[in-house]
């Protein structure tokens, strides 16, 4: 199985990240230029990555609504916006393939060998938890619920997703690996899914406090629940030896063991398990292909939001020139694979330097300058540095660190430093562009006055060329914001609808400019 994509291969192409791809997606509904056919392109390069390897599972997509950019796993979500999460649905019928005609919605699908089996996550309301805190307690009416953060699962169903996996969090205090209302009752009886449901990792220990602390309990309450297989990395012969005794006793009937059973050789069958339980030596050639990397690197071009660009006495600070005589490139983020790929990229938490192959912000610049343009690199340079240097411009990557889950957890949305300082120090002597590596709005005001020219860049992963390419103007910026960039964050949480939604940069703003490369048959405008 492989979470959210193929995160752990050093060759592939770094495809899934999800707060890059719900910008496009969010441009989509506000015109009507794109669709998110751009995801399902995305899911079937990763099928075929994933299938190269061996793994016949794929734990994405991730259908979260994010409420709250505190939450450490919001850059797992495409957006505030239920109906933007719903149109990225299409990454599932590019991980399993096109449902045929006639299909009933709730049965799972999977189109053959070169396709993988997809999970819709996590069920039900993971995104909209109490002040973003990772695993807690999202309180909401059932109306709201089902008018949020359930839609989603709709779609998913309906486009023949295979598995769903349950949410660590609570919904009005009821743990959701116990929540036999919502997994039996709607998902199952309701929606009339028919393929299997599966916990999250350890997911059934975190029913009790302190974790495993009543293991029979959680064994019980997760089985009744629904939950069809369970994610249970170490004390596999406990948890057999325990629900064995609950079946032999009558507690757990055997009628839940034959629907789990048979829930879960279904989507073996329909996956063709059998017949193809191996790696197909055929495919090895479509991990990391240049096809897959320039797909990867249309994705973050598309997906860049372009918050600010220049002063109105100024004139706009992009597109950059290629043909400047000396340039500085700074910043953290600048020549830092590991800072551009983000968590879930080859260790759980993400990590620092060139942990992949892929091309750096730094690689980008030097490949897309003329030859005779010198580009210099510093980290961390001061003011005096940048004002004796001559350079024409300097562009500043800062950021995020790597994080996920409850790592990620931020009450205050600052990015680390001297990410601020270096903007600054650059800023100060030179005309600037910025560029934020984040998985989620942050502060962003003091960047705002220092830098010439603001662009959110999210994570994009092993492709900094996508960066490069609207920087100098090959390709225009056309990405929209998928979710709501906040003022202070006292304002959280903060969504459009919201009576006091007053935000920095409203969900869907974006400024654009006109690249010389027309990809898209458009010339677009600077307005929403």
């Amino acid at each position: 199985m492989a979470d959210g994509g193929h995160p752990g291969v050093a060759l592939a192409a770094l495809l899934l990240f999800w707060a890059v791809l719900g910008a496009e997606a969010d441009y989509a509904l506000y015109k009507d230029a794109r669709d998110p056919g751009l995801v399902k392109r995305i899911g079937e390069a990763t099928a075929l990555e994933v299938r190269a390897t061996g793994i016949q599972y794929a734990f994405a997509p991730c259908i979260a609504v994010c409420r709250d950019p505190r939450w450490g796993r919001c850059y797992e979500s495409y957006s505030e916006d239920r109906r933007i999460v719903q149109s990225m649905t299409e990454l599932i019928p590019g991980l399993q393939g096109d449902v045929p005609k006639n299909f009933t919605s709730g049965m799972p699908f999977v189109a053959g060998k070169n396709k993988v089996v997809a999970c819709a996550k996590h069920f039900v309301g993971d995104g909209g938890t109490v002040n973003g805190i990772n695993e807690d307690n999202t309180v909401i009416n059932r109306e709201g619920l089902m008018n949020i953060h359930m839609p989603a699962y709709f779609d998913a169903l309906a486009k023949g997703v295979s598995t769903v996996m349950i949410s660590y969090s609570s919904w009005n205090g009821v743990k959701m690996h116990a929540n036999q209302d919502l997994v039996t009752g709607y998902l199952k009886d309701t929606l009339k899914f028919q393929g299997f449901v599966i916990s999250d990792w350890m997911g059934i220990d975190k029913l009790t406090t302190p974790y495993g602390a009543d293991y029979p309990y959680s064994v019980k309450a997760s089985v009744l629940a629904g939950l069809d297989m369970i994610m249970v990395p170490k004390n596999y012969t406990q948890f057999i030896s325990i629900l064995t005794g609950y079946v032999n006793s009558g507690v757990v009937p055997m009628s839940r063991i034959d629907d789990a059973v048979t829930r879960i050789l279904r989507v073996k069958f329909a996956m063709g398990l059998f017949e193809n339980p191996y790696a197909d030596p055929a495919l090895t050639e479509q991990l990391g292909k240049q096809e897959h990397r320039d797909l990867a690197r249309e994705a973050v071009r598309k997906s860049l939001v372009l918050l600010k660009n220049g002063d109105t006495s100024d004139g706009p600070m992009l597109p950059l020139s290629k043909k400047a005589p000396k340039i500085l490139v700074a910043g953290s983020h600048a020549d830092n694979l590991g800072y551009q790929c983000g968590g879930w990229t080859i260790e759980w938490q993400g990590d620092s330097g060139r942990i992949t192959v892929g091309t750096t912000i730094l690689d980008a610049v030097r490949a897309a300058v003329d030859p005779s343009t010198t580009v210099v690199f510093a980290e961390n340079p001061d003011a005096e540095f940048v004002k004796k240097g001559g350079f024409s411009y300097a562009i500043v990557a800062v950021g995020e660190h790597p994080y996920t889950e409850t790592a990620g957890d931020n009450l205050n949305l600052t990015i680390p430093e001297p990410g601020l300082s270096t903007v600054e120090a650059v800023c100060g002597a030179v005309r600037c562009a910025t560029v934020l590596i984040s998985g989620r709005p942050v502060v962003a005001q003091p960047l705002l006055a220092a830098a010439d020219a603001l662009v959110a860049a999210w994570l994009p992963g092993s492709e900094g060329q996508g960066v490069t390419d609207a920087l100098f103007g090959d390709y225009g910026f056309t990405g929209r914001l998928a979710r709501t960039w906040f003022k202070s964050v006292d304002q959280l949480p903060m969504n459009v609808g919201d009576a006091h939604y007053d935000p920095l940069f409203p969900l869907g703003y974006g400024l654009t400019t006109e690249g010389t490369s027309h990809e898209d048959g458009v010339v677009l405008d600077s307005s929403m």
